[in-house]
């Protein structure tokens, strides 16, 4: 298994992202960044959460042959156990991330999807990929964000609105007709997407924060065929050139309304 990944903080912010890799696993997450205003309950931030989580999730997938969905629950454990007398951990602002897993055994790839970061597998004998994505959180999301996407990027106005997006969503993270993401519960890993194919039916993979899946899904500018192709051609390194392209193309979100203009962007290509 070779991989090749990258990863850019968003202009002027720390990079709340995290990707790391053995020549037999691969983790991606994408930290829950808390807006300006918003309170956490946590001293460490969620720069460190991804960092910590992720890390512990890439020890453990080369220590223990275990189902991806016990390593990630006993991960979100062993996170909390080290800053749970510091920080409060029942606020709804509590740092949280998306989670990629991917496992290569002897004959087969296993998978975890939790949360809105995106993997894309290129299939044996099929032109167009598999895309997975656990989009909960994007469509509970739609009925709250036309007042924030009809403000410019940026401007007061729009950061308040953010804000205010972000605190009404914690309300539906990680219960039952909400969405699930890594945080402390570890409840969360038992509602992630998973799977197994065996490996001569997969020839390449790419883990991409969502910040990096925006020239398909937020931009509309390739396909996810596109993109692989771009991984697979120039590398991770262009695919995130070609987002802030794009960004900065549209600096207020006139063309593309989102919750931030800039987005941390991380990006692994995976070949088998």
């Amino acid at each position: 298994m070779r991989v090749t990944f990258a990863t850019q903080a968003a202009p002027g912010r720390p990079n709340e992202d995290f990707v790391a890799a053995t020549p037999d696993a691969v983790v991606l997450l994408d930290g829950s960044g808390t807006p300006p205003g918003s309170e956490s309950g946590c001293s460490h931030g969620v720069a460190w959460y991804a960092r910590t989580l992720g890390s512990t999730l890439l020890a453990a997938m080369t220590q223990s042959a275990g189902p991806l969905p016990e390593l990630l629950a006993e991960g979100i454990k062993t996170v909390a156990s080290l800053h749970d007398g510091t920080c409060d951990l029942t606020h709804p602002g509590s740092p949280s991330a998306t989670v990629i897993m991917l496992r290569r055994t002897a004959d087969a790839l296993d998978w975890l999807v939790l949360a809105d970061s995106v993997l894309i597998l290129d299939m044996a004998g099929t032109a167009e990929p598999t895309v997975i994505v656990d989009d909960r959180e994007a469509l509970v999301g739609r009925q709250y964000r036309a007042a924030m996407d009809a403000l410019a990027s940026g401007s007061p106005e729009h950061v308040a609105a953010h804000r205010d997006y972000v605190e009404i969503l914690r309300a539906y993270r990680n219960r039952d007709g909400g969405f699930w993401v890594a945080a402390t519960d570890p409840l969360a890993a038992e509602q992630a997407l998973t799977g197994n194919l065996p490996l001569d039916q997969v020839k390449a993979a790419a883990l991409l924060s969502d910040g990096a899946s925006r020239p398909v899904d937020r931009f509309a500018l390739m396909s996810w065929r596109d993109l692989l192709d771009v991984l697979a051609g120039q590398g991770p390194e262009e695919l995130i050139h070609q987002v802030r392209q794009a960004e900065n193309s549209d600096p207020h979100g006139s063309r593309w309304p989102r919750g931030k203009a800039f987005d941390d962007a991380t990006a692994a290509y995976v070949r088998l």
